[in-house]
């Protein structure tokens, strides 16, 4: 779905064009963009015991783990590639199964893995790298005093993280909205209409609502199994989710991890989206 770029704004507002905000439909009247959270409303994936505290998940001592050290690069096989594979699971991330076969799916977990750990984010397993999976840091916690279950989505470093009772159970790559003004045409019930928006992912504090199985039809594309957060903004999966924002304003995630994510992730839970992307 490319988004042809337009001056700014002023340009959006075509004569007989739809202005919108995010990449998805809803058709439910319980779907509310930019809803303010409210206790009552949440319906965790799990049970959280009262008293929880927001931390992030305990990693294992370095004296643990000792990483195999040769250089992979895309494509790989082996051993190797299967304790990279392990022990990206064992942290998690969500690299595909353990196959041992270096393929785009565990790249998206690497990508993930790296930027978590202040590394250029690159294909090539290397030295640096496979030091931090002996040594892995956790996350940067967003919102300190969260709910135990929440998702929190850091537009900075492009990745997601869903904490459950807690502790971080998901971590995954993500592209989000890339902020270039687009207008597209598509036919959307029963007419071609003219739609036009900022391909924003907004700041804020939000609740999961509206969601869909499988591959939902969008006025501007497919989004797989999306779980609506922000009026039309989702986390959904994608066939492309490069290393920089790219989406209409939708979250997008790897496929593997959009397979997860709606048995993880309940209706009311609190999403969380900070920072902003500065391309190099």
């Amino acid at each position: 779905m490319g988004a042809r770029r337009l001056p700014g704004m002023a340009a959006l507002l075509t004569a007989g064009a739809v202005v919108l905000s995010g990449c998805g439909t809803q058709t439910t009247p319980q779907t509310v963009a930019s809803r303010p959270l409210a206790s009552s409303a949440v319906t965790p994936a799990v049970p959280v015991a009262a008293g929880a505290q927001s931390v992030p998940a305990a990693t294992p001592a370095a004296s643990a783990v000792t990483a195999p050290r040769k250089t992979l690069k895309l494509g790989a096989k082996g051993k190797d590639v299967t304790w990279l594979q392990n022990r990206l699971i064992e942290l998690g991330y969500r690299p595909g199964k353990a196959d041992g076969r270096y393929g785009g799916t565990t790249l998206a977990a690497v990508w993930a893995f790296q930027k978590v750990n202040g590394i250029r984010p690159t294909s090539t397993i290397a030295k640096r790298t496979w030091e931090a999976l002996e040594t892995p840091k956790a996350p940067k916690v967003l919102v300190k005093n969260g709910e135990p279950t929440r998702a929190e989505v850091n537009l900075t470093k492009q990745i997601m993280v869903l904490y459950i009772g807690g502790e971080a159970k998901l971590i995954t790559h993500i592209s989000s909205g890339s902020g270039v003004p687009y207008c597209e045409s598509a036919t959307w019930q029963g007419r071609k209409q003219r739609f036009c928006g900022s391909a924003t992912t907004p700041t804020g504090n939000y609740r999961t609502t509206w969601r869909n199985s499988g591959w939902h039809r969008s006025y501007l594309g497919q989004l797989y199994n999306p779980i609506f957060f922000n009026g039309g903004i989702a986390f959904h999966g994608a066939l492309s989710v490069p290393l920089y924002p790219a989406s209409h304003g939708c979250v997008r995630m790897p496929m593997n991890v959009a397979e997860v994510v709606p048995g993880m992730l309940g209706k009311g839970v609190p999403v969380h989206v900070r920072g902003s992307f500065k391309r190099p």
